[in-house]
């Protein structure tokens, strides 16, 4: 018995210290974790923040060419029938979508179904203009039933869309 207690007596300070030390190399590293994790969110931020800033310039610039009044000064040309226009103004819509569709990685889901909406609302002004049109009209008949729709807009898809960007991007920064 007395050799028992003997031994207890080196060997149960002994684990007392291992127990202590473990609790306290188990908090340091866990520690250590959490610091690296916040280094690691910070150097993510550094290369994130101007591809979001940049993503949400792009989405601004892509709703701009977008907008009907400056698609339609744009686009048309003389000499060109409205049929014409029209699918000359479809197309740049589509394109200039379809240049930007990544920059959906840097915006919030509500952001770019705001852009898909403004591009799709601009589609459907362009065929509801179209489908007004006389087989043999001219494309500034076209331009002209487009702007008198876009009067009856108290704002036009894409100025709406740009002030939902430009709040969501002051929010953010």
């Amino acid at each position: 018995m007395e050799t028992f207690l003997e031994i207890l007596k080196y060997i149960l300070p002994s684990l007392i210290m291992f127990g202590a030390l473990y609790f306290v190399m188990n908090r340091f590293m866990d520690t250590e974790h959490r610091k690296q994790l916040l280094l690691l969110r910070k150097e993510n931020q550094k290369i994130i923040t101007p591809l979001r800033l940049q993503a949400y310039e792009r989405l601004i610039l892509f709703l701009e060419r977008i907008s009907m009044d400056k698609l339609v000064l744009r686009i048309n040309k003389p000499g060109m029938s409205s049929n014409l226009l029209k699918a000359d103004l479809l197309r740049a819509i589509q394109q200039e979508f379809e240049h930007n569709l990544t920059q959906q990685l840097y915006i919030s889901n509500t952001s770019w179904e705001t852009v898909k909406k403004a591009k799709d609302e601009s589609i459907k002004i362009v065929n509801l203009a179209g489908a007004q049109m006389k087989p043999n009209a001219k494309a500034t008949d076209l331009g002209k039933k487009i702007f008198e729709i876009m009067i009856k807009l108290e704002k036009s898809p894409s100025q709406i869309a740009v002030l939902i960007l430009k709040n969501e991007i002051r929010q953010l920064f």
